[in-house]
């Protein structure tokens, strides 16, 4: 079964933790900031669509592209529920496959969105695209989870239990490929009280800041800097996530 086919449905339920908001008002400061008027925003990897929508309700315009049908589906849903006329306008693409139907003024990849691509050629590619879509002067903003985090969670197993769902996550990183690989077991309940089962297999690389950063000047960036998660300040050691922000010659 191919990732998020079966967790799409429950993801949201399964991640109320994750600070949305916090993430959606720190993206817009960081864009509010800009030299440049920021209007048109790319979400790349947007998964079900919560932070596109957000920053939709701030007034941007936003594309959001994902490769999973599933994920859109409910990230279509949340647009719909949105006041007014300004929804992001969804994409089903592979973010190596980008194409728009106009440059953005910046674009933005959240919840390690990036670690699910798992070879260099494909993050090499990533960023050309992303690159080619951005108007001069324009920023990318992505986090990624760190490499000690990622090693961190071999051998764990997680469980997150709500209500009508019930969800186990079992770990394993391989020093050799540097992928970290989670196997899902998710259980729903259905409406007469007994439980469907669904299995998926994910696969997060660790990438280290060196790598990408080599990898975003190959691009075109011309300036990288990295910090801490929502913070304006350097990564501190053992961060679970960084924010790498990069910005586009005028």
């Amino acid at each position: 079964m191919s990732a998020y086919q079966s967790l799409a449905g429950a993801y949201d339920a399964l991640t109320t933790d994750a600070g949305y908001l916090r993430r959606a008002n720190y993206l817009d400061r960081l864009l509010k900031k800009e030299r440049q008027p920021v209007c048109s925003v790319l979400d790349l990897g947007c998964g079900t669509g919560t932070i596109a929508c957000l920053l939709a309700q701030r007034g941007y315009r936003v594309t959001a592209v994902d490769n999973s049908e599933e994920m859109l589906t409910q990230a279509a849903q949340k647009a719909e529920a949105l006041c007014g006329e300004n929804r992001p306008l969804l994409l089903l693409q592979s973010m190596d496959h980008l194409r728009l139907l106009e440059k953005v003024d910046a674009a933005i990849s959240t919840m390690d969105a990036l670690n699910y691509l798992t070879r260099p050629a494909a993050v090499q590619r990533t960023f050309e695209r992303v690159f080619r879509w951005l108007r001069p002067g324009g920023m990318l903003i992505f986090d990624v989870n760190t490499p000690f985090k990622l090693r961190r969670m071999d051998g764990e197993l997680y469980i997150d239990e709500k209500p009508d769902t019930y969800c186990v996550w079992r770990t394993a990183f391989s020093e050799k490929t540097k992928i970290c690989t989670y196997w899902v077991d998710l259980f729903r309940l259905r409406p007469d009280g007994s439980w469907d089962r669904g299995q998926e297999e994910h696969r997060e690389r660790a990438w280290d800041e060196p790598e990408l950063r080599q990898m975003l000047m190959r691009a075109g960036f011309e300036q990288v800097w990295v910090t801490g998660d929502l913070s304006r300040s350097a990564p501190r050691p053992g961060e679970d996530r960084v924010i790498f922000h990069c910005r586009k010659a005028k």
